[in-house]
Formats: C-alpha cells, sequence, structure tokens
C-alpha cells in the first residue's frame, strides 16, 4: 500500500471529544468530574500549556452536548473509522472485522485484530461525521 501524496482540499477530519461552551464548540477531554476545553489562541480564563495550545477546566454540568465525534467511511466497499489525513490521503482502520477482507485490502496489522493504511481520498466514499 502507497501513502500520502497532494490532490487538493480535504474535509475536516475529527476524532475525539467536543462539547459546546457559552455558544461556541470546542475540541475537549473528560477529566473525572471535570472537562477540559481546548483551543488554539488565547482568551480569557484559559491558561497557556504550550504555545498554540490553551485549556480551561470546568465542571461537567457547564458545558453542553458533550459527545465523541468520528469520522467514518467507505472504502472498496468496506467500513472505515478515518484517523487522519494527510496530503489527500486518508489514515483509515478497518472495523468489518473480517481479517481476510482487511489483507486482501492491503492493510497493516497495527495490532492484534486491528488493521489500519492509507486510502487515497478520490476512492472513498462515504464520508460521515458522526457523534457518539
Amino acid at each position: 500500500m502507497t501513502g500520502p501524496r497532494s490532490t487538493g482540499p480535504v474535509p475536516q477530519i475529527r476524532d475525539g471529544y467536543y462539547a459546546d461552551w457559552r455558544g461556541d464548540e470546542y475540541e475537549c477531554s473528560p477529566d473525572g468530574a471535570n472537562i477540559r476545553l481546548y483551543r488554539s489562541d488565547p482568551a480569557e480564563g484559559f491558561e497557556e500549556v504550550r504555545p498554540g495550545r490553551y485549556v480551561r477546566v470546568l465542571p461537567a454540568d457547564q458545558v453542553a452536548n458533550f459527545c465523541y465525534v468520528r469520522t467514518i467511511c467507505k472504502w472498496q466497499g468496506e467500513p472505515f473509522i478515518v484517523l487522519g489525513e494527510a496530503d489527500g490521503w486518508l489514515r483509515v482502520e478497518y472495523t468489518g472485522g473480517k481479517a481476510p477482507v482487511a489483507q486482501a485490502l492491503g492493510l497493516e496489522e497495527f495490532d492484534y485484530g486491528v488493521y489500519q493504511g492509507w486510502a487515497p481520498l478520490t476512492e472513498v466514499e462515504d464520508l460521515t461525521e458522526v457523534r457518539i
């Protein structure tokens, strides 16, 4: 299986926790009874934890629509989770549960029973964001 090459713009690929606070959506992470909100620019109440990364910790009951957002797709007729993007290629993880199919697609066994690879964006269908 080959890897990334440049082919044009790609829709945003998200795979992680998100929550709404004061009318804006934030990437976030659960932390016990709290939620850590993240942003890339400074704002009141957010502390810089490294250049370009700011965090604010809030009680979980102060955020709305807390959920896990994942991007899914089909490639060569099979179901995948999209893990990332690089230059017109998507890093995908097979979710069909059939090792012979994963092997026939040329996927790498990332971990026992977990198959990943690179799929050209031009061959991917049904690229969809789902909230879990």
